[in-house]
């Protein structure tokens, strides 16, 4: 078969859409960076800040699987203006005097916003890039996340620490409106889409039968851990280097990006590996499903060695190592679901994917505010914290290897000897 040429105007879109993540990410991490000043301003509790930092994810995966379905039927165009628009308008009530409950209710908003962000985003971006040259484009897209953090969080840590946390929520309000302008000017609609005759003659597969495929399962399994990890880092990880290693806010928001720089090194490298891979016959299985499923594993014993090593700034090094590596999974994954969803029901499937390993956003933020809370001092909760993180990544890694098989996910689901459809 030919490969498909890709479209013009393909990487424009491409750009669009990794800014599209860089805003979605700048507006998570912006909670966690100003964490010690919110705390101390509304006298807040590990727990309550726990609470605050989950409360983010309490519509997030709801949100993802309802607009997963609509966009089956909607442009992405339209929905992704939409969802950065209520990111936009969601951040500015936090301007002015706030409490805890403004507070919560604001996040909620903005995590149901947000939630459905990547799922459609991939949906947009698969719309111009064939399957066999989809891995870097979505590599591209995932690491808008890793520069979000990276250009944000400097520019935000200023504005906190020479102003107020306030006016940091205020300034990522702003950025969200202008690229909602730039988009409803310049953005568009793929043309790898399916026509009505291409919809007639493809199989559709029941739900029930994609979605507990093993690989759909192993994906879920594999970037929950993930997840988890991300989750920590962006809650997280600056309470700790202020509270449990004793840096300044000014000297934390320069380290915070570190995890953020090597995870985007990680998954463009993971994405051009997969894709040379791939050029050169390896299986999917190899260029995708063990590619992404191995550096959790390895990631989770490098952090699991955290609470035994002395030395802040070795500390923050197996930290930094060990949560970057995770990143693989996010850049394979979408590609093996990819694979074998008709291209009529890849956004509901790539939406309750993004809700089910999403999940751990609710989990790992009040987990770790709890472990906090309830140990002897505040380093040794940390400490805790991660150990019951590396466990997971661990865990959630060798689920991956063993159950990441796209290459003969297709034949599976269809049937061996049923008509193969092309799912563009």
């Amino acid at each position: 078969m030919a490969t498909q040429a890709t479209p013009q105007g393909a990487w424009k879109i491409t750009f669009l859409l990794f800014l599209f993540m860089l805003v979605n990410f700048a507006d998570k991490i912006v909670v966690g960076l100003a964490a010690v000043p919110i705390m101390t301003e509304l006298k807040l509790g590990p727990q309550q800040f726990g609470l605050l930092g989950s409360s983010f994810f309490f519509l997030y995966s709801i949100a993802a699987i309802v607009v997963g379905f609509i966009v089956n039927r909607i442009d992405t165009r339209w929905v992704l203006l939409v969802l950065a628009t209520i990111w936009a308008l969601a951040q500015f009530p936090m301007v002015g005097a706030v409490g805890l409950t403004t507070l919560l209710v604001c996040r909620v908003v903005l995590g149901a916003g947000e939630g459905p962000a990547f799922a459609v985003a991939t949906h947009a971006i698969y719309k111009w890039f064939p399957d066999e040259q989809r891995t870097l484009p979505t590599a591209i897209l995932s690491q808008g996340s890793a520069f979000g953090v990276i250009l944000a969080v400097p520019a935000l840590n200023w504005v906190i620490v020479n102003h107020s946390w306030h006016y940091a929520f205020g300034a990522l309000g702003v950025v969200g409106l202008m690229w909602s302008v730039v988009w409803l000017i310049l953005g568009q609609e793929g043309p790898l889409v399916q026509t009505q005759q291409m919809a007639a003659d493809e199989p559709r597969v029941p739900y029930f039968r994609l979605l507990t495929s093993r690989t759909f399962v192993g994906c879920c399994a594999a970037t929950f851990g993930a997840y988890w990890a991300l989750s920590l880092g962006l809650t997280w990880f600056t309470p700790f280097i202020v509270q449990g290693l004793g840096f300044s806010q000014q000297e934390a928001g320069w380290i915070s990006i570190l995890p953020w720089v090597f995870g985007a090194v990680v998954v463009l490298t993971t994405g051009w590996v997969s894709q040379v891979l791939m050029a050169r016959g390896v299986s999917t299985r190899g260029a995708r499903g063990i590619l992404g499923a191995a550096p959790l594993v390895i990631g989770g014993l490098i952090i699991a060695t955290l609470p035994y090593i002395d030395g802040a700034g070795l500390q923050i090094a197996l930290l930094v190592l060990g949560s970057g590596l995770c990143g693989s999974i996010y850049v394979v994954c979408p590609p093996m679901l990819g694979e074998f969803t008709p291209v009529s029901q890849r956004g509901a499937v790539l939406a309750i994917f993004g809700a089910i390993y999403t999940l751990a956003g609710i989990l790992a933020p009040y987990v770790m505010g709890n472990v906090i809370q309830s140990s002897a001092n505040m380093l040794n909760g940390y400490m805790m914290g991660f150990t019951i993180n590396a466990v997971i990544l661990v865990a959630s890694g060798l689920l991956g290897l063993l159950l990441l098989w796209p290459n003969t996910e297709r034949a599976r689901l269809m049937g061996d000897g049923a008509p193969q459809p092309k799912f563009a």
